[in-house]
């Protein structure tokens, strides 16, 4: 089951401040959020489109595919692709070890993963602790950041997961 990527907010009777993202879409508080770390950066997923956590597998290769799709992993009978979030953030290429994870996630009616280094915490965010995403020269390509949270002394990059992957992402061949 997906939630929509953006929930009207509350009315001011309940005390929760509307906040706007980028595209003016309003962000909810009290949301739990699944925390993970690509290098040194700590992103946020809500906790809703998490299926499961699963340790790094080696993945099935599919050929003519972005860089950022690493393959396919079959998940108990279901062909799931696997993308390396650290690429599609814009980063190098993962070299995983036993050490990463893949967060599996619902995107619409499909699941995907995601590698990621780490798995942090799960965070009850309200809205004040929700800012918007700057304006920067990237947001049109990269426009999949919903908000940025402040949680004691680190900030956390917030993933709209129905926005990550909208353009550019290869059709997947259907499973033999």
């Amino acid at each position: 089951m997906s939630t929509p990527a953006t929930v009207p907010a509350a009315s001011p009777a309940a005390g929760m401040p509307a906040i706007a993202d980028q595209n003016g879409s309003l962000l909810r508080g009290n949301q739990e959020v699944l925390t993970f770390t690509i290098g040194e950066q700590n992103y946020g997923l809500d906790l809703l489109s998490v299926r499961e956590i699963r340790a790094w597998t080696e993945v099935t290769p599919l050929p003519n595919t972005p860089p950022f799709v690493r393959g396919v992993i079959n998940l108990r009978g279901a062909v799931v692709p696997i993308f390396d979030l650290r690429v599609r953030l814009g980063g190098g290429i993962t070299n995983p070890t036993s050490a990463n994870v893949v967060i599996v996630v619902e995107i619409g009616s499909e699941s995907c993963g995601l590698l990621v280094d780490t798995v942090s915490d799960i965070l009850a965010l309200d809205a004040s602790a929700l800012q918007p995403v700057p304006a920067t020269a990237a947001d049109e390509e990269h426009g999949f950041l919903s908000a940025l949270a402040t949680h004691e002394d680190r900030m956390v990059a917030l993933i709209d997961v129905n926005r990550l992957f909208s353009k550019g992402v290869p059709a997947l061949p259907a499973a033999a």
